[in-house]
């Protein structure tokens, strides 16, 4: 069987960030873990981009756009939508997923789903937690993974 597994070398990759304002305390620490993370695993600090967005609903378009330009070659989207007591929650955090999904699927740039979808803010808090494995650090190694996984596939 050969194993196509890639390795998490992100030396020479452009990486694209969308993060979201809205909880910014939150995703500010998702940030924070994603930088360092991208750092660790050899991506040139001027090779990473931020943009930020109002909130998680916002985040799909400026993805799209980033992956269309060329400039980078995975998008870590980063964001928090905590569960309310109106169905606001659904919308916003199902159409957030589905429109990160097809930004990778319509532009075969990896787009990684880091929104974190909690029932409250002490299960944000916790995910977010740097020392405790960061979500945003998580999603680094998928982008990255992903994307020399792709170029093996090709």
């Amino acid at each position: 069987m050969r194993d196509l597994s890639a390795e998490l070398d992100g030396s020479g990759l452009r990486v694209g960030i969308v993060a979201a304002r809205f909880n910014d305390a939150i995703v500010g620490q998702m940030l924070d873990g994603a930088h360092a993370r991208l750092l660790e695993l050899g991506v040139a600090d001027d090779d990473i981009s931020l943009a930020w967005v109002a909130g998680a609903f916002e985040i799909p378009l400026a993805a799209r756009s980033m992956a269309a330009s060329g400039d980078v070659d995975a998008v870590v989207c980063l964001g928090c939508v905590v569960r309310g007591e109106t169905p606001h929650f659904d919308y916003v955090a199902g159409e957030a997923a589905s429109g990160i999904l097809r930004v990778g699927l319509d532009t075969g740039v990896p787009a990684i789903f880091g929104v974190l979808t909690t029932d409250d803010m002490a299960q944000a808090v916790e995910r977010a937690d740097v020392a405790r494995g960061n979500k945003g650090a998580d999603c680094v190694d998928a982008a990255v993974e992903l994307v020399q996984l792709l170029r093996r596939l090709v």
